[in-house]
């Protein structure tokens, strides 16, 4: 079944308050209306993307945040919502089909997320949600910024270095994909 982006929102609103906080709400709608800014510059399905870019942190919603991926994953599947909307869920958070290239260090195994991770071929789409996922708080910032921001919230890790430099590496692929800076997009970007 296809999720509507209204309904994806609504799914959204309707966690508000219900949750330690709120400020992942924020930055899920942050992360789908960038989505939608940089796919309608490349021609792309803009609801699609903003969908996607809503429900990709939707697992917190529904349990500990530590565990959200999967979380988002069942939830997404238990509601009958096509596999492309649960699979968000689980590949918003890692670059390079690696779990390993992650913020906040190397994840505890769980056999099935890590064989998805590695064998899954990401769309364009799902790329543009990891950029995303990178560049937003409440606003869009630029991703040196984001990065900073995620390793004083979470700390330095051996894979640090690793996922700082994949994520310049997807910016760099997304910028080649639109034929510009993305930040051009975003003309109130934090710098």
């Amino acid at each position: 079944m296809k999720l509507a982006v209204d309904i994806a929102l609504q799914m959204l609103e309707n966690a508000r308050g219900k949750t330690l906080d709120d400020n992942w709400i924020d930055h899920s709608i942050c992360v789908g209306n960038s989505a939608e800014k940089i796919v309608e510059s490349l021609g792309l399905d803009t609801d699609y993307a903003k969908t996607l870019g809503y429900i990709h942190d939707i697992g917190k919603a529904v349990g500990e945040f530590s565990n959200h991926i999967i979380n988002g994953y069942k939830y997404l599947k238990e509601l009958e919502y096509d596999d492309e909307y649960a699979n968000i869920c689980l590949t918003h958070s890692y670059l390079n089909n690696d779990v390993n290239c992650t913020a906040g260090g190397i994840p505890d195994d769980i056999p099935f997320r890590t064989e998805f991770i590695k064998k899954h071929e990401y769309t364009i789409y799902e790329k543009i949600i990891n950029l995303c996922d990178l560049m937003c708080k409440k606003e869009v910032m630029t991703i040196d910024k984001r990065l900073v921001d995620i390793i004083i919230r979470r700390g330095v890790y051996e894979n640090t270095q690793y996922h700082v430099k994949e994520t310049y590496k997807l910016k760099q692929y997304i910028d080649e994909k639109l034929g510009f800076n993305v930040y051009n997009l975003f003309p109130n970007i934090i710098i």
